[in-house]
């Protein structure tokens, strides 16, 4: 366990932001649980963050807490918002252009948006380019960060494990 010096919420000019044991969700890992906020001295100044620890992977995540919103960083969905997700899955628009540099920029920017239907439409698109004609190097890359983003999310959400969630979205493209 991290060296937790507050136990309760954490107040940044008088907006209550995240608490220790609060699921949120980080545009670019994925969602997890805050086991801690601890202060850390880098590059000569002192900040606090919040120790994110991810399901998938056992990762952990030390997001800044100042400065978190501007991230991205959010609480994560519901478990019927987390269902309407995985049930809209296969009916997802997929408009992916042929020039490489264009489809991973756009890529990128949907998944930095921490919207997760952007993410999911980068997965479907991803998995159905991978069926068709297989993916390079950075691509498949890409998309096991962007199955990693979606699907730790849903995880929570729906209290399921991974392999159920991927075996229904598989099924749905």
């Amino acid at each position: 366990m991290y060296n937790c010096y507050i136990n309760d919420y954490y107040s940044e000019g008088g907006v209550v932001l995240f608490k220790i044991g609060d699921y949120i969700a980080h545009p670019m890992h994925g969602a997890g649980i805050i086991e801690g906020i601890v202060s850390k001295k880098i590059n000569g100044a002192e900040r606090d963050y919040y120790v994110l620890k991810l399901p998938v992977g056992d990762m952990v995540v030390m997001v800044p807490v100042e400065g978190c919103e501007n991230i991205g960083v959010r609480n994560i969905i519901s478990g019927a918002e987390a269902k309407k997700v995985i049930d809209s899955f296969s009916e997802l628009d997929i408009c992916m252009t042929q020039n490489w540099n264009k489809r991973y920029r756009e890529n990128m920017d949907k998944l930095k948006s921490g919207n997760l239907l952007e993410v999911a439409s980068v997965v479907k698109g991803l998995m159905c380019r991978d069926n068709e004609r297989g993916l390079s190097t950075g691509e498949r890359k890409m998309l096991h960060s962007a199955k990693q983003i979606l699907i730790s999310e849903l995880v929570i959400a729906m209290n399921v494990n991974y392999e159920q969630i991927e075996k229904e979205l598989y099924a749905s493209i």
